[in-house]
């Protein structure tokens, strides 16, 4: 505010500078003088109508300036708020991996860009009896765990999502056929090493059944899901616990 009135009384004296110079330019040639209360007049008048007039002006846009300021402030809360929301429904609350949508829209856009690896479909073995023996907590903590294992493996170029239920996918850039099977074996036997106790402390175990499929470029990632699917029936059906890749 006192900037505000700093300028309106700037303002003010240049109004008063500025009538002076008119009325002694003027006034001699029309014939009269510029004294007494014309001279006054000269002054006060500026000063009365300048001086308001600019402090409202100055006021109003000072308000809108910050006004202003404080849209753009907001609107970028908004779309960061947005972004947050967005980032959120595209993860698993319980794993914090990308769920199915969000792994396929990923999977869609690694195709497009000409990127070759192998999709791992997985699914932890007899995870029903989990949660009828030991509780859904239980349950909760072993998908817990399997996601952080999933996640530590994918790392920042790969990904890796919970598809639904006990069900994961993993998709691993840039790895061979034969370099495939060979992870498929060291993600089971990490979600085989997780330490998986009940409430009375004793050690549950946990393994998965593995389907991978390696996929060329441009692949369809329903179809590739698909066949990293049967794959997967094909280790479940050998017993479970082991894993299935292949072309």
């Amino acid at each position: 505010m006192r900037n505000i009135v700093a300028k309106s009384v700037m303002i003010g004296i240049m109004s008063v500078i500025a009538s002076l110079a008119l009325s002694f330019a003027i006034v001699p040639h029309l014939g009269g003088q510029v004294a007494g209360a014309g001279l006054i007049m000269t002054i006060v008048c500026p000063l009365v109508i300048s001086i308001p007039a600019s402090m409202l002006q100055l006021w109003q846009a000072d308000r809108l300036k910050r006004a202003r300021a404080e849209t753009a402030q907001a609107l970028e809360k908004l779309a960061a708020a947005y972004e947050e929301l967005r980032q959120i429904s595209r993860r698993d609350g319980l794993t914090g991996l990308f769920n199915r949508a969000a792994f396929l829209d990923e999977l869609a856009a690694l195709s497009r860009n000409g990127v070759t690896g192998g999709l791992m479909f997985l699914d932890l073995d007899h995870f029903k009896s989990i949660n009828d023996r030991h509780g859904h907590a239980t349950g909760d903590e072993a998908l817990r765990r399997t996601g952080a294992v999933l996640a530590l493996d994918a790392g920042q170029f790969d990904l890796s999502g919970r598809l639904g239920g006990e069900e994961f996918a993993l998709f691993k850039t840039g790895v061979t056929a034969k370099e495939l099977a060979s992870h498929c074996e060291e993600v089971r036997l990490a979600i085989e090493a997780i330490d998986l106790r009940s409430e009375a402390g004793a050690r549950i175990p946990l393994s998965a059944s593995i389907g991978a499929l390696h996929c060329r470029p441009g692949f369809d990632p329903e179809a590739c899901l698909r066949g990293a699917d049967e794959h997967l029936y094909e280790a479940k059906s050998r017993g479970r616990n082991q894993s299935v890749a292949s072309l």
